[in-house]
């Protein structure tokens, strides 16, 4: 390495900085910049005016280059953490059935026993116990249940719920119940099928004994009852031992 004449002090650094280097290992992005700091300081005092101008470059360059080294390392970091995030979350349910209230809901469990978890549903679980269609709904089906949520109750006229809660309207309640459910196994494709054969409609008979329809508004699926009242499908398909369950957002009313 040739000598730089500069001045006793910078002379002494730059011998430093080239000994401890060539004789350990290659100079790597981090001693360029502790280069840069280390001579700027000494050669400044004595050096030209555009000597100066030529270190300082040198120096603010070489803290560049490592602040953007430091900011690939944070944005690495981020994307892992946000990676192991959407994992986690991705993980809640290992079933692969969508959340449903707030709780996973397991295709080894059979309907009941995922709607008690269900923070959405606390009105339906308290009718379904009224009416004594624990047993029924826990057996092995399959049935396929729309299941109104406690803001489907909720849009029905004040008083309602108490009323056919009460053990003098238990058939009352029965009724309603069961005109949710259908015997057998129908996800959104059993029922997207049945519409297209029945050229935008398809007609299911309820456990009730009772009739609704099922249509597609665009991507949603909309049920229509007996009085023409009519209930969106939220969330299709959460599977269980012994049947299915669609979400819906409207209570439908039997004749």
């Amino acid at each position: 390495m040739k000598k730089i004449n500069y001045d006793r002090s910078g002379q002494a650094v730059i011998q430093e900085f080239a000994s401890q280097n060539i004789a350990s290992r290659a100079p790597t992005p981090y001693s360029h910049s502790i280069f840069f700091e280390s001579v700027s300081d000494a050669r400044a005092k004595s050096s030209p005016k555009g000597q100066k101008s030529l270190f300082i470059k040198q120096k603010v360059k070489g803290e560049i280059g490592m602040k953007s080294l430091l900011a690939l390392v944070v944005l690495a970091l981020g994307v892992a953490f946000g990676a192991s995030s959407v994992s986690a979350q991705m993980m809640d349910n290992k079933s692969g059935n969508p959340m449903v209230g707030g709780a996973a809901m397991y295709k080894t469990k059979n309907i009941v026993e995922n709607a008690v978890n269900s923070k959405d549903h606390t009105t339906l679980v308290a009718a379904v116990q009224a009416a004594g269609l624990v047993d029924t709904l826990k057996s092995a089906g399959p049935f396929t249940v729309f299941a109104p949520t406690n803001s489907a109750f909720d849009k029905l006229p004040a008083g309602t719920v108490e009323m056919v809660l009460k053990p003098e309207n238990k058939a009352t309640l029965v009724k309603i119940l069961t005109y949710h459910v259908v015997a057998g196994n129908m996800d959104s494709k059993a029922i997207a099928k049945a519409i297209k054969k029945g050229k935008g409609k398809a007609e299911f008979k309820t456990v009730s004994g009772g009739k609704l329809w099922a249509s597609m508004n665009g991507k949603t699926l909309v049920l229509t009852d007996e009085k023409g009242g009519q209930s969106r499908v939220t969330i299709a398909d959460v599977r269980q031992s012994n049947g299915v369950i669609h979400v819906v957002d409207t209570v439908l009313m039997p004749n």
